[in-house]
């Protein structure tokens, strides 16, 4: 595939919708309609345990776009580096810890948009006075619930939650429920 043009179809604050035509190995003409940000950034999910009991910090976000709460990782967009991760986990749920591995830059919602993605994990040492009693500093278009689960009880946890209502983020049932 070839692509032969592009229009702006809406520009938004944060997102623009756009058209691509594209030419495929037939010559025929392709017509694909996908997203884009404003400013390029880096999404940067945060894979966080507690030392030492092993429990993962998730949380239970609302979204906009689906009108709910959703579980997830703490993420954000970084415009700058993963290491904006750790004030992601900072920031969303008070809590700080040591960065201990950082995925290749991947891609995510590849039907939709071209946007990168890092995973980076972090343990967060429970201990630490700075974790004692974690404070939230949420934006205004945040309502977060941080979640602390047991690695060994997160797939009944999200079944649970699922039964109820709340969504699921692929990548956390990925992480717990297909490749642990």
């Amino acid at each position: 595939m070839r692509k032969i043009k592009e229009e702006v179809l809406c520009e938004g604050r944060w997102l623009i919708f756009l058209r691509s035509v594209f030419v495929n190995a037939k010559g025929e003409e392709v017509l694909w309609e996908s997203v884009a940000r404003r400013e390029k950034g880096l999404t940067v999910v945060v894979v966080a345990r507690l030392m030492p009991s092993q429990r993962y910090i998730l949380i239970k976000q609302f979204r906009q776009s689906l009108n709910g709460y959703v579980i997830g990782f703490p993420a954000g967009v970084s415009y700058s580096d993963a290491g904006d991760g750790m004030r992601e986990l900072k920031e969303e749920t008070g809590f700080t810890g040591q960065l201990t591995g950082t995925s290749p830059v991947l891609k995510t919602t590849i039907g939709i948009t071209d946007e990168d993605c890092q995973v980076i994990t972090v343990d967060v040492d429970e201990n630490d006075p700075r974790n004692q009693n974690p404070l939230q500093e949420l934006d205004p278009s945040e309502e977060i619930e941080v979640l602390l689960v047991p690695k060994n009880g997160i797939k009944a946890f999200l079944l649970r939650e699922k039964e109820n209502g709340t969504h699921i983020a692929a990548g956390v049932w990925y992480v717990f429920c297909l490749a642990a």
